[in-house]
């Protein structure tokens, strides 16, 4: 009995009311040995499935995080299942059409990742990302505008599963600009960088989107790929890349260029009087000025001056289970009344910040620190990177 993606089909559904369980046993018996042993033969024991999986519910868990600031809906992406097949036996077993889309890591990772979406569950996000309910027709068709609004989102997913993943493993990882395609059939191939028998790793994840949708969304990497990601979080990449600097430390240029001067040419330098010396006495005064001692005095500095009449903080233990305010100020903007009367749901404010500069921490409506951004598990954060001097904070608070 086939299970592809955990859906049973009409015939396996009798085939279980009717009792027709031991040939169906018998099957996944034999595909769980199968998979098993393709993993051996690869090179990925049960303990590298198990850390992939980890590291895929945990990068997918941001991607969720991302995927719900679009659509505004809740989203689970739960359930990792990892295994090692091939990308023509997922299209054997698995539904079709579908969105695929193919990035390349250019730091931090070597290999490629490719993620797998049903139109159908790509119609309900694009409907959800242009204001509509979610709720699509069957039989509706996929447009442009559809696929670029999937695309788009799908994108936004895996670079925040990117940037999980750089946290995770303490470096850089970037990705490329990645590209989107349709499978409508077995005939159009997943990847154009993979061969179709060429081995991979499969990690699926159940999926659902509010009460809209309940499916399975999957990642596929090259054994290159895994291994590469197994090796960093288990810390044999880092050893291997201590190895590869740690010699051009240990020669470095200048010093290799000073330690090559040849002692002759020193000796010449120093005790071979050079030819605009017309006279004894002319090169023998700089040498004299140069043995003179030197006087040594101790530094003196003026006595510092407050710049401040703010008298001390006394006292502060009494204030110190006091609740306060914490609000951030991600950016700030001016609207006329008609302007807004005129937004709807989709619509975009632009506010007076640019994407990279930092956001304002307020306590009590005073500015204490700046910050930037972050995402813990599901939650946003702020990481402050810089602090308010304490005169200006008290200043402020005034």
């Amino acid at each position: 009995m086939s299970m592809s993606n955990n859906f049973l089909s009409q015939e396996e559904i009798n085939a279980l009311l009717a009792g027709e369980d031991t040939p169906s046993s018998e099957s996944e018996s034999e595909n769980i040995l199968s998979d098993e042993n393709k993993s051996e033969e690869h090179g990925i024991t049960e303990i590298d499935k198990d850390l992939l999986g980890e590291i895929g519910n945990i990068s997918m868990g941001s991607a969720s995080t991302a995927l719900y600031q679009l659509i505004n809906q809740q989203v689970n992406i739960t359930t990792p299942v990892v295994s090692v097949t091939t990308l023509r036996e997922i299209k054997e077993g698995f539904e079709t059409p579908n969105i695929v889309l193919d990035i390349q890591y250019v730091a931090g990772i070597v290999g490629r990742n490719i993620l797998i979406i049903k139109i159908s569950d790509g119609l309900v996000i694009s409907n959800l990302m242009m204001g509509g309910d979610g709720n699509v027709t069957d039989g509706h068709e996929i447009s442009e505008i559809e696929i670029s609004a999937v695309s788009e989102a799908m994108n936004q997913m895996i670079g925040s599963a990117a940037t999980s993943m750089a946290t995770m493993f303490g470096r850089k990882v970037d990705i490329s600009p990645p590209t989107s395609k349709i499978v409508e059939d077995g005939s159009i191939p997943l990847s154009d960088a993979i061969s179709e028998d060429e081995p991979i790793v499969r990690v699926s994840f159940k999926l659902t989107i509010g009460d809209l949708v309940d499916s399975n969304i999957m990642q596929i990497f090259p054994i290159k790929t895994a291994k590469h990601i197994v090796a960093i979080m288990t810390g044999e990449d880092k050893v291997e890349e201590a190895a590869k600097v740690e010699p051009t430390k240990a020669t470095p240029i200048a010093n290799k260029e000073i330690n090559q001067i040849p002692d002759s040419f020193v000796a010449e330098q120093q005790y071979q009087p050079q030819p605009q010396y017309q006279s004894q006495p002319q090169y023998e005064q700089p040498m004299q000025m140069m043995q003179q001692p030197v006087e040594v005095h101790a530094a003196a500095f003026e006595s510092l001056v407050p710049q401040s009449n703010i008298p001390p903080i006394k006292n502060i233990d009494l204030i110190l289970d006091v609740p306060l305010d914490i609000s951030v100020v991600l950016g700030r903007t001016k609207k006329s009344i008609q302007e807004i009367l005129n937004l709807g749901t989709g619509s975009l404010i632009e506010l007076d910040k640019l994407a990279e500069e930092p956001v304002e921490i307020l306590v009590n409506g005073k500015q204490i620190a700046l910050g930037e951004v972050v995402v813990v598990d599901e939650n946003f954060g702020i990481r402050i990177t810089n602090i308010v001097s304490s005169v200006e904070r008290i200043k402020k608070m005034r």
